[in-house]
């Protein structure tokens, strides 16, 4: 999807035309485009900008990030008008994706991980840690209010990748948490994002700026009570209300 391949060893070129300069160039642009450390988890995504030929390809531009364009696309915005979080809901599931400034010597998720889990727990929730197939991730039962005003519990999955200066974190919702053919979809999803960190500098943690794509028209919002499953009582990210909807 990302690169186009170049010809098969021993195909002769077509009327006559040599292409190996064309090759010769392709190869030396490859080898200049930086690529995930082995081991680090993003061998597959998700990706730097830097690192594809054509990060917008597939893709909604929300300016720091890249999101492909399947599902539902919900951005979160605060009264001021700032896009802070967007969120893909794919069937039953939804991920709700948000990406931070890092270090340039090392990743931040594994710090962030125990801040998530000492926020749970300090709410009544319960964290479990494991290993998925994006890498580390925590799965918690948090408390939320239900509609009938008792109180239950939400399933999440907290997922992280750490990239070149900068982090991204998601959250899962619904079939996605709990359901392994569900969170495969949703795990394809978050593999395919491309942060776009910029060369600017940030402190680490600070938010990357997102803006709303050009093209985008704002959606009639649903009423209150129908507006997304997923919203739970858990607010450990300070989201904010939901008032646009790209589709």
């Amino acid at each position: 999807m990302f690169r186009r391949r170049g010809r098969d060893a021993g195909q002769e070129p077509e009327d006559g035309f040599d292409e190996s300069a064309d090759d010769v160039y392709e190869d030396a642009q490859s080898a200049a485009r930086p690529t995930p450390e082995p081991g680090s988890g993003r061998e597959n995504g998700p990706w730097d900008a830097a690192e594809l030929d054509d990060p917008q390809e597939g893709r909604i531009d929300f300016g720091g990030l890249l999101i492909p364009a399947a599902g539902n696309i919900r951005v979160e915005m605060t009264e001021q008008g700032q896009l802070v979080a967007i969120r893909v809901e794919l069937g039953q599931s939804a991920l709700q994706v948000n990406a931070f400034a890092a270090p340039r010597s090392e990743g931040i998720w594994a710090e962030v991980c125990d801040e998530i889990a000492v926020e749970i727990t300090k709410q009544g929730g319960i964290v479990d840690r494991g290993v998925g197939q994006l890498g580390p991730e925590l799965r918690a039962r948090v408390p939320v209010r239900l509609p009938d005003g008792n109180q239950g519990m939400q399933v999440m999955r907290f997922l992280g990748a750490d990239g070149p200066r900068w982090f991204l974190r998601g959250v899962v919702y619904g079939l996605g948490a709990v359901q392994p053919e569900a969170a495969a979809a949703v795990d394809r999803v978050f593999r395919e994002i491309v942060v776009v960190r910029g060369t600017e500098a940030m402190a680490p943690r600070d938010p990357i700026p997102m803006e709303m794509p050009k093209n985008a028209q704002p959606a009639e919002q649903p009423p209150a009570e129908e507006a997304s499953p997923y919203s739970g009582g858990l607010n450990p990210f300070e989201r904010g209300p939901e008032i646009t909807e790209v589709r």
